[in-house]
């Protein structure tokens, strides 16, 4: 007999992991201290939590729900930071929309999530009027006043007197069980309608406490939010920061000299961004001659940092961390380890390791490669190509009503990335290339068949593939290979490019279109890697 089996969970002995309690926690351990600066306003951990508590019983009372969806459309903000606490203090789940999708994506978001809410901010009134308008059940809209815009009477209320409406000393309850869904996040994929990201609390809270390790963050950490709040929850740093008590800096719009500003008033210790952002920063802070007065550690998702953008970060004060995620790991899945040694190495040397996607965070339980035919971990070679997989605890329960695409996620037990990759002898992951066809420009994801969709409703275009071109600034843009209907009239590139911003977000539009016939292998398959070598030479 197991006498083990006999002791049992008690309320004294477990709870269900969320990443609420960190924010109650920090209130009760630093009342007083700035947990978040936005602009000219400063909220202490003490008033934060009220607010949160008081936000949560002000959406319950109006009939929100456990299980319902409560959209924010925002940048970053005091009000998008609170609602990573206050929506599932409801019971409710969060859903964070890009702030640069256009109607009619915004409109099948809510539409497909069923939001009960929508809390926006005014900047963006005339594109939530448009989406709201295709929708058969409207969610109640709650405007955000912001200096960007006024709102017109579209809201049925605003976020402070809706706030006003609840209990600031309100008690709120764990879920029920740390795998209810606390967020949902939309990513494009590889198809044209966005897939519907499930978080889970136990995920969130173990994301929150890995990411604060990982970025080595303490009571001390002052962040500077360049990430926009509305991208994996951002990266789970909306509740890493609050788990060690540090302060939230908000900052709106990414500009060089308001990042540069906010490090220096602020004392920014951590920041995140896309290549874009460091690219952004390098340029501006380089021509302008200016250097950081303290270190400011910088993690970068997206495409490794070359050896020149390493140099400079250092120069100006920047130290680089490459992190390598997804939105259904959570953000951040693996990150490359610097290495005692690697310090005495060459720049060039030193790049090449900093370069590879390295290791696992501590809240999944592997990364692996694996063959892309049996499903068996390829040898740690450096040179024999697989898939990333990955399995643990910071992996999305699955997408929104769509179990087809969800069971061909977890096939053979592993969360399926897509990244082919090769493992180094020292075990860390370098992505080799990418088996979907998905561009990652200025972080955001750009589905190539979305794209194509749209250049088949041109009356001119007989065939279209989109491919990622290099691009200084963004890391990566779409580029549109397209072959034309036989005897058609001549056209421009720049035709063809009006005509898809027309119909989708401008940074999904192709930045360049060649023309031409389309190499094919012999069952007619377009040969996408002629395509994107061609743009290599």
């Amino acid at each position: 007999m197991n006498n083990y089996k006999a002791l049992n969970k008690t309320t004294a002995n477990f709870s269900a992991l969320t990443p609420l309690s960190l924010l109650q926690r920090s209130a009760k351990v630093y009342p007083d201290k700035d947990a978040v600066i936005d602009a000219d306003l400063v909220l202490s951990y003490g008033e934060l939590y009220q607010r949160c508590c008081q936000m949560g019983d002000a959406l319950k009372r109006r009939g929100i729900n456990a299980g319902d969806t409560v959209a924010i459309l925002s940048p970053n903000s005091y009000e998008m930071l609170e609602s990573h606490y206050s929506v599932p203090m409801a019971g409710a789940v969060i859903n964070t929309i890009n702030i640069r999708l256009d109607a009619a994506t915004l409109a099948f978001i809510l539409g497909h999530g069923e939001a009960r809410v929508l809390f926006y901010d005014t900047a963006w009134e005339n594109v939530v009027r448009a989406a709201v308008a295709d929708l058969e059940v409207q969610p109640l809209l709650i405007s955000i006043e912001s200096k960007a815009g006024v709102s017109d009477g579209l809201a049925q209320q605003d976020y402070e007197s809706l706030l006003m409406e609840g209990d600031a000393k309100a008690s709120w309850q764990r879920p029920d069980d740390e795998w209810d869904a606390i967020s949902l996040n939309y990513t494009s994929g590889t198809t044209g309608n966005p897939k519907g990201v499930v978080y889970h609390h136990r995920g969130a809270f173990l994301a929150a406490m890995t990411n604060s390790m990982v970025f080595e963050m303490t009571p001390e950490t002052v962040y500077l939010w360049a990430l926009p709040m509305f991208h994996c929850n951002g990266w789970a740093y909306t509740w890493a920061i609050t788990a060690v008590g540090g302060t939230h800096v908000c900052l709106r719009e990414v500009d060089p000299m308001a990042v540069y500003r906010a490090i220096e008033t602020h004392g920014v210790t951590h920041m995140c961004g896309a290549p874009v952002v460091m690219n952004m920063l390098l340029q501006e802070l380089g021509r302008e001659g200016l250097t950081l007065s303290r270190p400011t550690q910088f993690a970068l998702g997206g495409a490794a940092p070359p050896s020149s953008v390493i140099r400079k970060a250092e120069e100006i004060g920047f130290q680089i961390t490459h992190l390598y995620g997804l939105t259904e790991t959570f953000g951040p899945s693996a990150l490359c380890v610097p290495q005692p040694e690697w310090q005495a190495l060459p720049l060039e040397q030193r790049a090449l390791k900093m370069s590879r996607q390295g290791v696992s965070t501590h809240g999944l339980d592997e990364v692996v490669v694996l063959d892309v035919v049996n499903a068996e971990p390829v040898p740690a070679d450096g040179k024999t190509l697989g898939e990333i997989c990955i399995r643990g605890n910071t992996v999305m329960k699955g997408y929104l009503k769509n179990p087809e695409e969800t069971a061909n996620a977890f096939s053979h037990g592993w969360f399926h990335t897509g990244d082919l990759a090769v493992m180094h002898p020292d075990h860390y992951v370098e992505i080799r290339d990418r088996a979907k066809d998905v561009i990652i420009s200025g972080g955001e994801n750009i589905s190539s068949l979305e794209v194509e969709e749209v250049l088949y409703r041109h009356p001119q275009v007989s065939e279209a593939a989109v491919v990622a071109m290099a691009d200084e600034k963004w890391g990566e843009v779409p580029c549109a290979f397209v072959s034309l209907i036989e005897d058609s009239k001549a056209i421009a590139p720049e035709e063809i490019i009006k005509f898809c911003r027309e119909l989708m977000p401008h940074f999904k539009a192709p930045r360049k279109v060649v023309f031409g016939e389309l190499p094919k292998t012999a069952t007619g398959k377009i040969r996408k890697n002629i395509l994107r070598d061609s743009l290599s030479q």
